[in-house]
């Protein structure tokens, strides 16, 4: 059949009346004679093409007895094929791919990276090989040992506080026989009694070309590729008949509850209502609906429930798009100290006003404004979790449609208050499932009292549908496969925006690069402040004034501060660092005017009126107590103090939020006095990227900005002093009753970010814990089976930064996997330093995933804001190659001896003691004490 190309672009008028562009993903679409549907878009701003594979099999396909099949497979399919029987990523780190992954959810199973595009023959072999030539590459050991890795992301997801509320809230929200009833990850005993034939099969069953989805989208023609298309997949078989669940939305007409208590710092209530499926008239509505009640600060829910009556420290409300039913949640943070029943009967309330009432047009178009803008956003990569090659894949598997999404602008925009609350009154009036979570009582087991309350009744399920596959006469294969994966003779060079510079009148530096590729510019202020700026009795003083940017300022409060930014599609941000503090703005193009009046009234006039200041500090104590009870954040908490001292600048919990008895110690005076002395013209520089041109840039920002002037009050000195190395380990031991994991953090400071050796330290880091197929991810993950991924994380920062090396492991193994974290690093600082060829891969990944790393406008930003902050030319991402090429061996293998060394470290385990302490105190490795999580501030 030809192929089908929408092209072309419009505007229209959003609610509110602010003009914008619509975008349109151009398309061409065609179907290889095996049944695989192929999608095209063209897009040549960097020299990159992301490939989308996505089969239309998920969990909802999923037998009784064999849950967690379809996530059990995708895991399979990076373990070899028969053609590439290794690690499925290292041809990938090799060609530089970037965002690359594979997911598994109700209705599909997707794998994807974007890749250079002389590069684009190597994922194409790969793609190809695991879909056509898979089984006889999949054995007992394979399924053995991704088995165990899927066991321990189980084990790891549920760890986590409110880890098994999913899992509760499915198996009421749903019919015993309904697809939807179980998680994608299964159950532990299913994934147990998972056998090499019912894999095998299940490859059989759902992974012909037929239900396929390829998208190839970015520097690429349609011509180009129809050939590689029918090369590399035309002799893949069509697969058989597919058996495909019904849509089935199962609404519920009467209210049902349940209790978990689990580990958790505060209770969560959660409400869920059956909706629609995707494609549905009705899911742009409710996603409206959704968003008036609960969709940010200015929401119904969150000015009742956090603002006026002080009940919760966190609302949000969504709808969960799915291919059979839609989800409809309500998520609330209830206060400590606070009943339930109150928190409760104020949603009740309040859902009865908007069901009687609807949406008032202001809430309507503030909505659309904001979801306008984010669908924008989302457009400008290629690839990734939500980039244009997602879109298109998602609107053909699902709907037959890959510009399905032009159907839900349309919806939107045409929405009304009165459509919106008449698809309220019909979905979400009745019918929901309140899960109550609560803290259980210290060293009691979690426990769901839902058990006994019975589950939803089993209505007659909707028959499945069969979708037919045309007898398929397998053709030759095109491509010979006994060479092993295609060689790339050549790279596309990185081609970085030229970066402009200009001042304000009053000194200001302003840095641009422009990128016209979407109606959008980001405007950040960079700030030499962040939480090294907190004296010692402030902890969290800088980031509780971030916080309160935003809050209002002398003119306007914070509800009108956020319905103005939304009414603009703009977006402000604060975000505070080690070193840095952060205000900006991302904006539509057409808005940039307002946008930055809005930023500069933000920054220069903050108000920190006591109210906004009492309901913040709520919010941050409730933040310290998430931490605590959070693995592995709780390690950022303590470790900082002890390994630079109390006196030093970065002495203190690395997220910056301080702790209970700083934060209640913090007045609003404080927060003037911080921003006097910190928050200032003199030690700003204004960062821009975006649709936007330097002189008329300037004048815009002289405007709002020109005439600041900078206090006379000098700036404190931040205490950055050389911290001594540890002659000996020590052990730091965490209760954590019932963990379903151990938590392992060993921790060490490291040179500063602007150390001669950081492109050596940076390589040394990676060859042993940077990347999937790094020297400890292997071990840990892929051969001991005992963690869903182990690695090692080099910070940046101004002064000594931390070195982290850290995993989940599951008990059992806790004693075990120091012993060989402890033998990796010991050997790679030593006996087995790094090799030729391990330095050289890294060599490689890095610079040819560069032209994929800056495709977004925030990747470029950021390079901006590290140049800048650690004082880097301009050309320091393109002068990447020399700095690379100039290294060697001995080099790096001296920079993994520098950091590696394991008698510097100190450990951090936090596990149930109970079954961990004694096997960790036999390792000896040093001093061992335990903390208490309640004794800790």
């Amino acid at each position: 059949m030809a192929p089908r190309a929408d092209a072309g672009s419009c505007e229209d008028t959003a609610a509110g009346g602010m003009t914008v562009d619509i975008p349109v993903i151009d398309f061409s679409k065609f179907h290889l004679d095996n049944g695989l549907t192929v999608i095209v878009h063209e897009d040549h701003k960097s020299p990159v093409v992301a490939v989308s594979m996505w089969y239309h099999v998920g969990s909802a396909n999923e037998p009784p007895g064999k849950t967690g099949f379809a996530h059990l497979f995708e895991h399979l399919m990076f373990s070899g094929s028969e053609h590439h029987r290794s690690s499925y990523f290292r041809p990938f780190e090799l060609i530089g791919a970037t965002d690359q992954n594979g997911t598994t959810w109700f209705d599909r199973t997707n794998y994807f990276e974007t890749v250079p595009s002389t590069a684009l023959d190597v994922a194409l072999w790969m793609e190809s090989d695991r879909m056509g030539h898979l089984l006889d590459a999949i054995g007992q050991q394979e399924l053995d040992t991704q088995r165990g890795v899927v066991q321990n992301e189980k084990r790891q997801n549920e760890n986590q506080p409110y880890g098994r509320s999913m899992e509760n809230i499915q198996l009421h929200a749903f019919p015993a026989n309904h697809p939807y009833q179980h998680t994608t990850i299964g159950s532990m005993a299913d994934l147990e009694a998972a056998s090499l034939d019912d894999v095998k099969q299940w490859f059989r069953d759902y992974y012909g070309a037929a239900n396929t989805v390829l998208v190839l989208a970015g520097d690429i023609t349609p011509a180009m590729a129809r050939e590689k298309a029918e090369r590399y997949f035309g002799h893949i078989s069509s697969g058989p008949s597919v058996i495909r669940p019904a849509s089935w939305i199962a609404p519920r007409q009467v209210s049902t509850r349940g209790t978990l208590a689990d580990h958790v710092p505060q209770v969560r209530m959660v409400k869920e209502w059956n909706v629609p499926p995707m494609g549905h008239k009705d899911v742009l509505l409710l996603e409206l609906a959704a968003w008036v009640l609960g969709g940010g600060t200015t929401s119904r829910m969150y000015q009742r429930l956090v603002y006026r009556d002080g009940l919760a420290d966190s609302v949000s409300i969504g709808v969960q798009s799915l291919a059979l039913v839609s989800m409809f949640m309500l998520e609330v943070g209830v206060r400590q100290g606070v009943d339930p029943a109150l928190v409760e009967a104020a949603i009740a309330e309040e859902w009865s006003i908007f069901l009687k009432d609807g949406p008032t047009e202001d809430e309507l178009a503030r909505a659309k404004a904001v979801l306008h803008l984010s669908f924008v956003s989302q457009t400008e990569k290629v690839g990734g979790f939500g980039g244009k090659a997602a879109i298109l894949a998602q609107g053909e598997l699902y709907r037959g449609d890959p510009a399905a999404y032009r159907i839900d602008l349309a919806r939107r925009d045409a929405a009304t208050t009165v459509s919106v609350l008449a698809a309220a009154r019909q979905w979400i009036a009745q019918g929901d499932y309140t899960l109550t979570v609560v803290p259980a009582i210290a060293d009691q087991a979690t426990t769901d009292s839902t058990a006994d309350q019975g589950l939803p009744a089993v209505p007659d399920k909707p028959a499945a549908v069969i979708v037919p596959v045309r007898e398929f006469a397998r053709a030759e294969s095109k491509v010979d496969r006994s060479a092993g994966v295609p060689s790339v003779e050549r790279f596309p060079e990185l081609t970085f925006p030229a970066v402009q510079r200009g001042r304000l009148k009053n000194g200001i530096e302003v840095v641009l690069a422009e990128r016209h590729a979407i109606p959008m510019v980001q405007v950040q202020l960079q700030f030499d402040a962040g939480f090294a700026a907190d004296r010692r009795h402030q902890l969290g003083l800088s980031r509780m004034t971030g916080s309160m940017l935003d809050q209002g300022t002398l003119s306007l409060d914070s509800v009108q501060i956020a319905k103005q930014q939304q009414r603009l599609g703009a977006q402000l941000g604060v975000s505070m660092g080690l070193d840095t503090s952060n205000v900006g703005v991302n904006a539509l193009s057409s808005s940039l005017v307002g946008a930055l009046e809005l930023l500069a009234d933000m920054v220069r006039h903050p108000a920190f009126r006591e109210a906004d200041f009492e309901r913040q500090r709520a919010l941050a104590l409730a933040a310290i107590q998430r931490e605590r009870s959070q693995p592995g954040s709780f390690g950022g908490r303590v470790l900082p103090p002890l390994l630079y001292g109390k006196d030093h600048a970065y002495g203190i919990p690395f997220s910056g939020i301080g702790t209970g008895a700083s934060v209640n110690a913090l007045t609003t005076d404080d927060l003037h006095a911080f921003h006097r002395v910190w928050i200032r013209p003199d030690n700003a520089t204004i960062l821009v990227v975006g649709d936007t041109r330097l002189d008329a840039l300037l004048t815009l920002l002289d405007t709002v900005f020109g005439d600041w002037i900078a206090p006379e009050v000098p700036r404190p000195h931040k205490n950055l002093a050389y911290v001594q190395d540890r002659i000996a380990p020590r052990v730091l031991l965490v209760h954590r009753p019932d963990a379903l994991q151990s938590h392992i953090s060993a921790v060490n400071v490291a040179p500063p970010t602007s150390s001669p050796g950081y492109t050596a330290m940076r390589l040394a880091n990676t060859t042993f814990g940077g990347t999937f197929t790094s020297r400890l991810n292997m071990n840990l993950r892929e051969d001991k089976r005992w963690s869903y991924g182990a690695r090692s994380n080099l910070g940046d920062a101004i002064g000594q930064r931390l070195l982290t090396v850290s995993a989940p492991v599951q008990t059992d193994k806790t004693a075990e996997s120091m012993r060989e974290m402890l033998r990796e690093m010991e050997a790679i600082a030593s006996d087995r330093p790094p090799t030729q060829d391990e330095i050289d891969k890294v060599k490689m990944q890095g610079l040819r995933m560069l032209p994929g790393s800056y495709e977004s406008s925030a990747a470029v930003l950021q390079t901006l804001c590290t140049n800048k902050l650690y004082g880097r030319p301009d050309d320091y991402a393109l002068a990447l190659s020399q700095r690379l090429e100039g290294l060697t061996v001995a080099q790096v293998a001296a920079a993994a001896g520098e950091l590696f060394s394991s008698e510097a470290f100190t450990w951090l385990i936090e596990g149930d003691l109970s079954k961990i302490e004694t096997p960790v105190r036999s390792l000896r490795l040093g001093e061992v004490s335990v903390l208490d999580v309640a004794e800790e501030g």
